[in-house]
């Protein structure tokens, strides 16, 4: 009777054991899917710049508009901290705040001017990478006489894919200003970083307000 019992209780935990692993890759399949959900954020982007009177507008209404559509898919907090690495985990809340905001600021003002190198380029998508909550989505950018290979790394957030990280030609975005942002730290620690940033951003809003 024993050995009957055992047998039962060993064909149970089976049974319980592969309704646990089909509901797991039914979790996974029911993620959504990153190229999906990037897709109509990268088209109103591209639909944006593509507005007739944004052109025309001054740099500041010009960053003003693209960073709030850019907010819509752009993890700026996720991207701060890749940014600062180690130094993050010593900030305090308040801190990294105040950096999130900034840096924000900087890319909002840095790239604004990428505006006028837009002129009807499509967007082709060739591959998706997905591991647990991370995806790369790849795309080509593609211009009439060359494609730029343009991949844009995620993080899942609830059910939502937000980019943190876009990398350009082979170039990251949070790798390039990661290293100049560590040389700054070594130098002048986390207030010469802020205090150059700050004054980054001032000389830029000045240039704005002039065009």
């Amino acid at each position: 009777m024993q050995r009957n019992i055992s047998i039962a209780s060993f064909f149970q935990v089976s049974l319980v054991s592969l309704l646990l692993v089909v509901g797991s890759h039914a979790a996974v399949a029911a993620s959504p899917d990153p190229t999906e959900q990037i897709r109509p954020f990268l088209a109103k982007v591209t639909a944006t710049l593509a507005e007739p009177g944004l052109k025309s507008k001054s740099r500041q209404e010009q960053s003003d508009r693209m960073i709030s559509v850019i907010r819509e898919r752009f993890d700026f907090r996720e991207m701060s901290k890749r940014v600062l690495g180690q130094q993050w985990r010593n900030l305090s809340d308040k801190e990294q705040s105040e950096f999130e905001d900034l840096f924000t600021q900087l890319l909002q003002y840095v790239y604004v001017d990428k505006i006028d190198d837009y002129s009807g380029q499509q967007i082709q998508y060739t591959l998706q990478r997905v591991k647990a909550d991370r995806a790369e989505v790849q795309t080509l950018l593609v211009d009439k006489n060359k494609s730029i290979p343009v991949f844009y790394i995620m993080i899942l957030r609830n059910d939502q894919w937000m980019i943190y990280d876009v990398v350009v030609e082979g170039v990251s975005l949070v790798r390039n200003y990661m290293e100049q942002f560590n040389e700054i730290l070594r130098k002048d620690g986390y207030a010469g970083l802020v205090k150059q940033l700050k004054n980054k951003i001032t000389e830029l809003e000045k240039g704005f307000n002039k065009s």
